[in-house]
């Protein structure tokens, strides 16, 4: 574990695309097996006992975010999911903090699921996943997700709301890979 304020090697040769990135908890049991519950069981409660998790790392963002935006899911997948667990994720906390929840993102293709994906796999799978529109309203974006692996989506979906007008971007999710 790096010291406050210290970056690794990593994070020093080529920065995160985001102010800050807030994922809690470890993506281990029970905290793995609940997140695939929500995901593929679409056992919708799941949200809300997570997004209570996340409204405490909420209040420790910046104070000038100004909208909430879920990783958005391709058509296709909504379609046959029925939902977006990052949205279900992200709407307690718009009630919470008054924020809106946006979707000038959308994915411009499917992707494979991440899942088993090495990093570098996961980067070519998401080059060009995300296209945005009228991104210039918001100044500080949350992007809201509920796991972080290596990265790779919430990277992609930053730099395209920042070539977009976006001037910051923050990162918020349950669980982080260990």
């Amino acid at each position: 574990m790096l010291p406050s304020g210290v970056h690794c090697a990593s994070c020093q040769s080529r920065p995160p695309p985001f102010t800050v990135t807030l994922a809690p908890l470890a993506y281990r049991f029970p905290v793995d097996a609940g997140l695939k519950a929500l995901k593929f069981g679409r056992r919708l409660h799941y949200a809300a006992a997570f997004a209570g998790v996340l409204v405490r790392q909420m209040e420790r963002m910046p104070a000038d975010v100004d909208a909430l935006l879920p990783v958005p899911l391709h058509r296709r997948r909504q379609l046959w999911r029925g939902f977006n667990q990052a949205k279900e994720l992200s709407l307690p906390l718009a009630r919470r903090f008054g924020l809106p929840v946006t979707d000038m993102a959308w994915r411009r293709r499917a992707t494979n699921y991440q899942s088993g994906l090495s990093a570098a796999q996961r980067h070519a799978n998401l080059r060009h996943a995300f296209a945005v529109r009228g991104g210039m309203k918001y100044r500080h974006i949350v992007i809201v997700d509920d796991v972080v692996t290596t990265g790779a989506t919430t990277r992609q979906l930053a730099k395209a709301l920042l070539d977009n007008g976006v001037q910051q971007v923050s990162v918020l999710a349950v669980a982080r890979a260990v």
